[in-house]
């Protein structure tokens, strides 16, 4: 394919109000920030956004909330549409790629952990052929340490094999280098994002897309900046904006992530709604965003 997939992209948080509705108002003020910031994409519905506990319902009416809003358009939405069952994730898949996003994140059919990479290759075959678009545009995402089941190097490079105008991107959210390289290795026609910017430079000198993490929540700035100096081969500045940039993303994920985001933008606001998470996750603890900013 002539365009690669690259860049920042955030995979946004999801606010709650008390009843565990969407709390609207600041999911669009928050995807606004982060654009704004400098993320080239976002992705609503991933791990970040606690997209599990949404309804296929309201994942459409939320990303149609984003278009119609007027806060981001469709070239700039990668929205996550990966489910156990393929009706329900050809649903989102086909409603995503209907509404012109940029493309959409995929994961393996988790629970089904004993699948295996014939199994998988049928799946996202299915899917690809059943979403019957050219118009679509996958990006396959790997976090088997949540899912059960990963995507390996080889489905990734046989899936862009057989469907190279589909099958162009593979986020990376193993934590483990090693995979991210080989899948580079494996698959040179796929734009590989690392879950975490701490590869991106890595990443990047392999021919990597650029990252999609969850502290791009909280840093996108510094991270675009990041990305900025590595696309245009400035890997001696890069890795001196690094540095800080490393200490961001180990304090928040040393607060777990999603509670440590959610706190911190709790603080800064000054809206308690941000403390909520939906079960089974606890809801977040109001003294870990003051301690989180202090030390940002």
């Amino acid at each position: 394919m002539t365009d690669r997939f690259r860049g920042v992209i955030t995979p946004i948080l999801t606010p709650f109000n008390d009843d565990l509705s969407v709390a609207n108002d600041l999911y669009l003020d928050h995807a606004a920030a982060c654009l704004a910031g400098g993320a080239h994409y976002i992705s609503p519905f991933g791990t970040t956004s606690e997209a599990t506990s949404h309804s296929v319902r309201e994942r459409m009416e939320m990303l149609e909330l984003l278009v119609s809003s007027g806060t981001a358009r469709p070239e700039q939405l990668m929205p996550g549409t990966g489910l156990c069952s393929l009706e329900e994730t050809l649903t989102l898949s086909r409603h995503a790629v209907d509404m012109g996003c940029a493309a959409i994140m995929t994961l393996p059919p988790f629970f089904f952990v004993n699948a295996s990479d014939e199994g998988l290759y049928r799946y996202f075959s299915l899917l690809i052929e059943r979403i019957g678009s050219v118009k679509a545009k996958i990006c396959l995402y790997h976090i088997p340490q949540m899912t059960g089941i990963g995507i390996s190097p080889a489905l990734a490079a046989r899936l862009n094999e057989a469907f190279p105008e589909t099958v162009v991107a593979y986020k990376d959210s193993s934590g483990k280098w090693e995979n991210t390289k080989a899948v580079i290795e494996a698959a040179p026609g796929i734009s590989v994002f690392p879950g975490s910017e701490s590869f991106l430079i890595d990443g990047m000198k392999l021919g990597g897309g650029g990252c999609i993490s969850a502290s791009c929540n909280s840093n996108v700035a510094a991270i675009r900046a990041l990305y900025d100096l590595a696309a245009a081969g400035e890997w001696e500045a890069a890795e001196a904006a690094l540095g800080p940039v490393n200490l961001h993303r180990k304090a928040i994920q040393d607060g777990g992530l999603i509670p440590a985001l959610k706190s911190l933008k709790a603080h800064l606001s000054e809206d308690a709604r941000w403390l909520t998470l939906r079960p089974p996750l606890e809801n977040a603890d109001p003294a870990m965003g003051p301690k989180l900013a202090e030390t940002l």
